[in-house]
């Protein structure tokens, strides 16, 4: 870490943080808009929602949507933080970091509404999550560049779903910015797959696609919850 402190031609540590401090923001509020679920299952409430002349694919859809509206609006207004550390913001870059945001929340919302259909305790709920979430998050390059490291923790990194959910909001930020080749090279955004690097197009897809199969994932829980 010594040796990613300082400036290279004007771009320093802070601007690389700035978009995975985003993403974190967003992931924590998310996986935990779950637990919501577990503590109406607790207090009984639960059982009359499931018993409402409504399907439960609503329900499921209906608390991801609501959770990932609250974790992307929060992710957003961390863009007040932004002129502080010198991250250039543009109006399309907003929009860009919105719609990231967004994608990013509605896969994340419905993995923590899918964990939390099938506990019981809060007290569970917590425990699994954190288990969960804190190695994603430290391996997922929201703090740290992804470039340089050991074989095997490239590889853990690669499987990691949140590794393609940091990684195109990082590049979108960084292409509103000035950044010289050196900077560049010294923090990249871009994630590497089996000795290829990935275009923001296919990191977009692939949380695309994970975001359908955890939608399901809840859907399911929420239709075997009794």
């Amino acid at each position: 870490m010594a040796g990613l402190v300082g400036t290279t031609a004007g771009f320093d540590f802070k601007k690389f943080m700035f978009p995975g401090i985003m993403a974190m923001s967003v992931v924590m509020t998310a996986i935990f808009s779950g637990i919501s679920i577990v503590w109406d299952r607790e207090f009984g409430f639960l059982r009359e929602m499931l018993v409402a002349p409504t399907s439960r694919a609503s329900l499921a859809l209906g608390k991801t949507a609501g959770g990932a509206t609250v974790a992307a609006a929060q992710g957003t207004i961390m863009l007040v933080l932004a002129p502080l550390i010198g991250v250039r913001l543009t109006p399309l870059l907003v929009l860009e970091i919105i719609g990231l945001e967004l994608l990013m929340a509605m896969a994340l919302t419905a993995f923590g509404v899918a964990v939390a259909s099938r506990i019981e305790k809060i007290e569970s709920f917590q425990v699994v999550m954190q288990l969960i979430l804190f190695p994603m998050l430290f391996l997922s390059g929201a703090l740290f560049p992804l470039n340089g490291l050991p074989g095997w923790l490239t590889v853990i990194t690669g499987i990691n779903p949140l590794t393609y959910a940091v990684a195109p909001l990082r590049q979108a930020v960084f292409a509103a910015q000035h950044m010289p080749a050196a900077a560049r090279e010294r923090f990249p955004a871009n994630v590497e797959l089996f000795g290829h690097t990935l275009s923001i197009t296919t990191e977009v897809a692939i949380v695309a696609v994970l975001a359908a199969i955890f939608i399901a994932l809840a859907i399911r829980g929420f239709s075997r919850t009794q």
